[in-house]
């Protein structure tokens, strides 16, 4: 039998919890941030269901911009504990399938099965997410790159921009995407539609001439390597060739950091205010990382200001602790180096941690 990755990632998911336990709002444009109060300043949308999203709702946007694109959106705050619990389901769901399960994240893992039928246990993997009222697509690829493309074309079924017309995934919420039709269904595309792949390396790509994935893979890799350094160079090779990793762990990922960061409502002024939030972050996020045994070695402050200039500093321990007293005081000596002379929109503050 062959080995197959398959990326299953849940669809809408924060509006689809919701809708478990509202079901009167299927079908409704559905939005989620903040604590649900469009006119809440310096919010912005977590998720949208699909009908907001047809307003032209996307996550990342205020929620005043949302509220002014879609009227008649349904507003619901952040309702983090539920999330989870829905996510728990759905992964220890997944783990009863044959095979190697890999969390992502809230709504997304990757599974990697021995089997001659993917698109067959595919379909099983999302009848039984519907038992728990939930929805997923799911790509079906040799390799983690592929398999997460693939879950693209499989959200996107039916939509001609996006599959072949006569795709058998079309209607079934899934999507296969191996080296066997790479260049048929990326190769026109644009270099950015690759997964690692962003605007700004696409830019960069664009200027060498490098505008398709089709162009990519013609690319001589040595001329990459020139231009992008010799590891990231080839790297975008291989992007473009379709490879990526095949390898997939079942052990949770062991956090190298733990970050906490607030947007406030107005913007702070006051160095004693803004020393006082800092101080009040880093006691947060000290504590919480405390109580799991993390020991922190390096702290980092994150400023924003009104213009949206961003600047981090960051300082090494003078020795590894738990003392959330001392991880505060080093957050404090961290943010007296910035020339606090604008008013700041955003701190952050992010621990480092020792190898456990």
């Amino acid at each position: 039998m062959a080995r197959w990755l398959l990326h299953v990632d849940l669809d809408q998911f924060q509006a689809a919890v919701e809708f478990r336990r509202h079901p009167e709002l299927r079908g409704r444009p559905v939005i989620v941030g903040g604590n649900g109060d469009p006119e809440e300043p310096r919010k912005v949308v977590t998720c949208a269901s699909y009908p907001a999203r047809a307003y032209g709702v996307r996550a990342g946007m205020p929620l005043r911009s949302a509220a002014r694109r879609c009227p008649e959106g349904v507003f619901l705050p952040l309702d983090m504990a539920a999330y989870e619990e829905a996510s728990d389901e759905v992964m220890a769901l997944l783990r009863t399938f044959p095979g190697r399960v890999e969390v992502w994240g809230w709504d997304e893992a990757f599974l990697a099965a021995d089997t001659d039928d993917p698109e067959s246990l595919a379909r099983e993997i999302r009848a039984a997410v519907a038992e728990l009222d939930l929805g997923c697509a799911i790509g079906i690829g040799d390799n983690k790159l592929t398999a997460k493309l693939a879950t693209g074309f499989a959200k996107s079924a039916g939509k001609s921009s996006a599959a072949p017309a006569d795709d058998p995934g079309a209607a079934t919420g899934t999507f296969r995407l191996t080296a066997a039709n790479w260049t048929e269904v990326m190769g026109h595309r644009p270099t950015n539609a690759l997964w690692g792949i962003g605007n700004r390396i696409a830019a960069r790509l664009a200027e060498l001439g490098i505008e398709t994935v089709a162009d990519l893979m013609a690319a001589d890799h040595r001329r990459l390597a020139a231009e992008f350094g010799p590891s990231t160079g080839p790297y975008l090779w291989v992007l473009g060739h379709g490879k990526g990793d095949t390898e997939v762990s079942t052990q949770p990922r062991i956090p190298v950091g733990r970050s906490r960061s607030e947007t406030f409502p107005t913007d702070l002024t006051d160095a004693a205010e803004i020393r006082a939030q800092v101080a009040r972050l880093a006691t947060e996020v000290a504590e919480e990382m405390a109580e799991a045994g993390r020991i922190t070695v390096r702290v980092s402050v994150t400023v924003r200001t009104k213009t949206f200039f961003t600047r981090s500093k960051q300082a090494k321990l003078s020795e590894p602790t738990a003392d959330v007293a001392a991880i505060a005081e080093a957050a404090l000596r961290v943010v007296d180096r910035f020339e606090l002379d604008r008013p700041v929109r955003l701190l952050g503050v992010r621990l480092e941690f020792a190898p456990e």
